[in-house]
C-alpha cells in the first residue's frame, strides 16, 4: 500500500470473541505504512451506501481496549450479494479514492472479496483486496486454524467440564450439550480438553461428518449409563442422522444450502432418548454465548488474531492482492505462528471439515492427534479437584 492510500474494512458473518483484536492489529499496520483506514459500520449494507468511518484518527490506547473486547466493533453482516452489488460497491470506492479493501470473515465472506477483486478488475479500477480469516467453525481451508476458534472451543470445554461436574453430582441421567457448528465438528470435538480421567464428560461425542442413527446413539449411551448410573453427551447443532434428517428437529431457513440449521437439536434428541431408553433426559445450550464470552478468550487465539490484522496490512503495503492472510503453525509448546499469503480460490467457499485422523473410529470420539492439535490452541482445561474416597 505505497503512499497514503485510503482503505476500508468490513466484517462479514458472525463476530468472534477476538475479531476486534485482528482490526486493532490491521489499524496498527495501516497506520504504519503511512495509510488511512475506513470502517464500513455493519458491514455490506455500508459498503453499498459508501458509508465509512474514519479509524485512523484512534491511537493505540483505544485500540488496545478494542483489541479485548469481544463482538465486533465495527459491526457485522451476513446480508448476500445480490446483482449489481458489486459493481455498485466499486463504484463507491471509486468516488472515495479507496484503493484497499480488507474483508474479515469465513469462507463466504471471502468469497464475497473474491467477487469484489474480480469486479473491480473487470471495470478496470485499481483495487486492491485481502482477505482476514476469522471463524468459529474453523473451516477455512490453508490456514493451521482459524481466529475465533480456540477461544470458542476453550468456553465449550469449560462448559462440557463444568456442566459434567454437575451431572456427576446429581445424574440427569442423560445430559446433552449442544453446542455450535453446522457442518464441520470442531467445536463439538473440542470438548474433548474437558477429560482428565475416564469417567469423566463428555462421554460421547458427535461429530457431523459422522452421521450416526438414533439407535447407535441409545445404544452407546446405554453402555455409559450402566457403566456409571450417568451419560453426558456433546452434539453440535448441525448433526445429522444416517438419513441425513435432524432427529425431527424444527429446521430454520429450511432448503437454504448455507443458512439452514436445526433450532432445537439438542432438546429434540434428549427427548428422543428419553422415549428410546426410559430415561430421563436434559439439554443444555449455551448458544452464542459460547462465541461471545470475553471471560474464555483463549491468549493464543487473541495473538493469532492480532498477528492477521497486522499481516494483512503489511501484505496490502507490498502490493498485494485477490489474498487471504493465513497461519502457519511454528510451534506448539508454547503455541507460535507466522503468516503467509494465499490465494482468495483457494479459501473462497470451500470448507474444512475435521479430518479423519482426529475422529476416533466409532464415530463417537475424538483421538490423541486431535487433542495434540488443539491443546496449543485454547491453552489448558485444568480439572476440579475431588474428594477422596467418594464415589
Amino acid at each position: 500500500m505505497p503512499g497514503r492510500i485510503k482503505a476500508v474494512v468490513a466484517h462479514g458473518g458472525g463476530p468472534t470473541a477476538v475479531i476486534n483484536a485482528s482490526l486493532a492489529g490491521l489499524a496498527r499496520g495501516v497506520r504504519a505504512s503511512g495509510g488511512l483506514l475506513f470502517g464500513a459500520p455493519g458491514g455490506i449494507p455500508a459498503l453499498l451506501a459508501g458509508r465509512f468511518a474514519d479509524l485512523s484518527m484512534h491511537g493505540d490506547s483505544l485500540w488496545d481496549e478494542i483489541a479485548l473486547a469481544p463482538g465486533s466493533a465495527l459491526g457485522s453482516s451476513r446480508q448476500a450479494l445480490l446483482d449489481g452489488d458489486c459493481e455498485r460497491i466499486v463504484e463507491q470506492f471509486r468516488r472515495q479514492e479507496i484503493r484497499c479493501f480488507f474483508y474479515t470473515g469465513g469462507n463466504g465472506s471471502m468469497g464475497t472479496a473474491l467477487r469484489v477483486e474480480r469486479c473491480a478488475r473487470a471495470a478496470g479500477y485499481e483495487l486492491q483486496v485481502i482477505g482476514i480469516p476469522k471463524t468459529i467453525d474453523n473451516d477455512l481451508l490453508e490456514t493451521d486454524h482459524s481466529p475465533g476458534y480456540g477461544s470458542t472451543a476453550r468456553f465449550f470445554a469449560c462448559a462440557a467440564r463444568d456442566a459434567g461436574q454437575d451431572n456427576r453430582s446429581l445424574p440427569s441421567p442423560i445430559c446433552v450439550l449442544e453446542v455450535l457448528g453446522r457442518n464441520a465438528g470442531w467445536i463439538a470435538a473440542a470438548t474433548a480438553m474437558a477429560r482428565h480421567n475416564e469417567d469423566d464428560a463428555p462421554h460421547l461425542i458427535l461429530l457431523p461428518e459422522h452421521r450416526v442413527s438414533l439407535e447407535t446413539i441409545a445404544a452407546a449411551a446405554e453402555r455409559v449409563y450402566r457403566r456409571l448410573g450417568r451419560v453426558f453427551i456433546a452434539v453440535c447443532e448441525g448433526q445429522r442422522d444416517e438419513q441425513g434428517q435432524p432427529f425431527g428437529a424444527d429446521l430454520d431457513r429450511p432448503g437454504s444450502p448455507a443458512h439452514e440449521l436445526a433450532s432445537n437439536l439438542g432438546h429434540t434428541l434428549a427427548r428422543a432418548l428419553t422415549a428410546k431408553l426410559g430415561l430421563r433426559a436434559r439439554a443444555e445450550k449455551p448458544g452464542l454465548v459460547g462465541r461471545s464470552c470475553g471471560l474464555f478468550v483463549s491468549v493464543a487465539d487473541r495473538q493469532a488474531a492480532h498477528l492477521c490484522g497486522l499481516a494483512a496490512a503489511g501484505a496490502a503495503a507490498n502490493g498485494a492482492t485477490g489474498v487471504m492472510t493465513a497461519l502457519r503453525r511454528e510451534g506448539s509448546q508454547p503455541y507460535a505462528a507466522s503468516t503467509f499469503l494465499t490465494p482468495l480460490e483457494r479459501v473462497a467457499g470451500r470448507e474444512r471439515l475435521l479430518p479423519a485422523e482426529f475422529a476416533a473410529a466409532s464415530g463417537l470420539d475424538v483421538t490423541p492427534a486431535f487433542l495434540d492439535y488443539l491443546h496449543p490452541l485454547t491453552g489448558p482445561v485444568e480439572p476440579w479437584s475431588q474428594l477422596p474416597g467418594v464415589p
